[in-house]
């Protein structure tokens, strides 16, 4: 029990800290003039914040697995407050189940699915009303993720080659073992599908 509890508070301790970071990073975000800079502190800042709810979620608990669907949840409504843009009005819409994964496996995750998520508002989606969905479809083996959006689709059918792309490819292959593909062409919006393997979490 004490145990338990030491684990609990330290995520929450965490948590906090981490939400000091994000806080920081907003303060510094609002003071800069530059709007380059300013973009890179909020994208920084939302990534911080992704991480905290998954710490929040494991301070309430006893085991140190999440239900992923509440933090996704949780994650999708930050993502929609702070990436839409001036002119773009974004829609998301979940549907299937994530189901309870550890928390080694639920941090990388959040905050790969907040990347995504904030490319397809933030890219796909840029000025214009648009819809993303997203699609959790979990076996035995597999767990694929599907993120589609019905905006501008990839430039001549290419991906970014962007920090944001790069954090994307190293949590999802290299933390997870995973793979991910881009589908899209231009006018016709992009499809995103992230397979990752259940063996790693039930093993």
């Amino acid at each position: 029990i004490t145990k338990d509890a030491t684990i609990r508070e330290i995520h929450h301790r965490v948590k906090n800290n981490l939400q000091t970071v994000a806080s920081l990073l907003r303060i510094q975000a609002r003071r800069t003039h530059s709007e380059e800079a300013r973009d890179a502190l909020t994208q920084a800042m939302r990534r911080v914040e992704s991480i905290a709810v998954v710490h929040d979620t494991l301070a309430g608990g006893l085991a140190q697995k999440v239900d992923f669907d509440e933090v996704f949840a949780r994650v999708l409504k930050l993502v929609a407050e702070v990436a839409s843009a001036p002119n773009t009005r974004a829609r998301t819409q979940s549907t299937g189940r994530f189901g309870v994964l550890p928390s080694e496996y639920a941090t990388p995750l959040a905050l790969a699915l907040t990347e995504v998520v904030t490319n397809a508002v933030e890219h796909g989606l840029a000025g214009q009303e648009g819809l993303v969905t997203i699609e959790a479809q979990r076996t035995d083996e597999n767990l694929r993720v599907i993120v589609s959006d019905t905006g501008h689709g990839l430039p001549e059918g290419r991906i970014g080659q962007g920090l944001g792309t790069q954090i994307i490819r190293t949590l999802i292959q290299g933390e997870l073992g995973g793979t991910i593909v881009w589908e899209g062409t231009d006018g016709v919006g992009t499809k995103v599908t992230i397979d990752l393997p259940m063996r790693w979490v039930n093993g």
